[in-house]
């Protein structure tokens, strides 16, 4: 089965499940007078203000209401993988809404390497859903939200295999560039995971990998080789958390198994049934 980001189901040959979180059509709020404004408007179009807040908080949604559903993402005979994919802007942070990036990663929830994106799954069945049902019976409990870019996405060690950028995708030169493609066929067993950004982590997420971690396995992501005497002295000393965030050039999958999860007991409720904005 796949699932859009409404949740809307149909069929797929290769027995996968999908989910699209589209940062590109999302409409932005104006900070004056909270109407809502268009990516490529550059002010308010009722009380004319510059001011304006862009979004981009969409994410990937899981929908799990029973033992069933559960079952069915992680431990399906006729599920494979997981695919993820997200449409949003490079250059987001610059104010830069030309280029839009596209990126499919795939995860496999049966497999090993994977068992974050299990643990995770079960976890919000388990400790949030059913516990919010046992106090609001009447409530509708949120959807799992599995943020990209974020710590629990890393920790589940996703595959990327594919990615595209549209340049200039709002002017007359219009250029596709194919940034990324996997063969399907390739071994996925042999391709590396993205690398999660050290500044993600914690002070204590940095302990537990100099507590845990095999010497080699941090100088490997360091930027300077020679500067684990400096990162051990770093963490366990009263340095800020960006300076030892700053030796590393990312975490990598070898030291992401060290880490433990986080946040996931916090229970959210839905207050209205999901349904996707839509221009218009």
């Amino acid at each position: 089965m796949v699932y859009s980001m409404n949740h809307t189901p149909f069929l797929v040959a290769d027995g996968l499940h999908s989910l699209t979180a589209c940062r590109v059509d999302q409409l932005d709020k104006c900070n004056e007078c909270d109407s809502p404004v268009l990516r490529r408007e550059e002010r308010c179009g009722y009380c004319k203000s510059t001011d304006i807040i862009r979004k981009k908080d969409s994410k990937w949604l899981f929908t799990i209401r029973s033992k069933d559903d559960l079952k069915t993402l992680i431990d399906n005979p006729n599920l494979d993988r997981i695919l993820l994919i997200i449409d949003d802007y490079p250059s987001f942070d610059d104010g830069n809404f030309d280029d839009i990036r596209i990126q499919i990663f795939e995860i496999y929830p049966k497999r090993k390497r994977h068992k974050r994106f299990k643990e995770i799954m079960t976890n919000y069945y388990y400790k949030i859903y059913l516990e919010h049902k046992r106090k609001n019976p009447e409530k509708t409990p949120a959807p799992k939200n599995f943020w990209p870019y974020q710590y629990q996405f890393y920790l589940c060690n996703p595959i990327l295999i594919f990615k595209a950028t549209i340049k200039g995708a709002y002017t007359e030169n219009v250029e596709l560039v194919i940034n990324e493609w996997i063969e399907p066929q390739k071994d996925r067993d042999k391709l590396n995971s993205i690398i999660m950004p050290p500044s993600l982590l914690k002070k204590d997420e940095f302990k537990i990998i100099l507590k845990k971690a095999k010497k080699i396995e941090v100088i490997n992501c360091l930027i300077d080789k020679k500067s684990f005497p400096k990162f051990e002295k770093m963490v366990n000393g009263d340095e800020k958390l960006k300076e030892i965030q700053s030796l590393f050039s990312g975490i990598d999958e070898s030291l992401r198994g060290y880490l433990d999860l986080r946040d996931m007991d916090k229970i959210s409720t839905a207050k209205k049934k999901y349904t996707r904005k839509t221009h218009g």
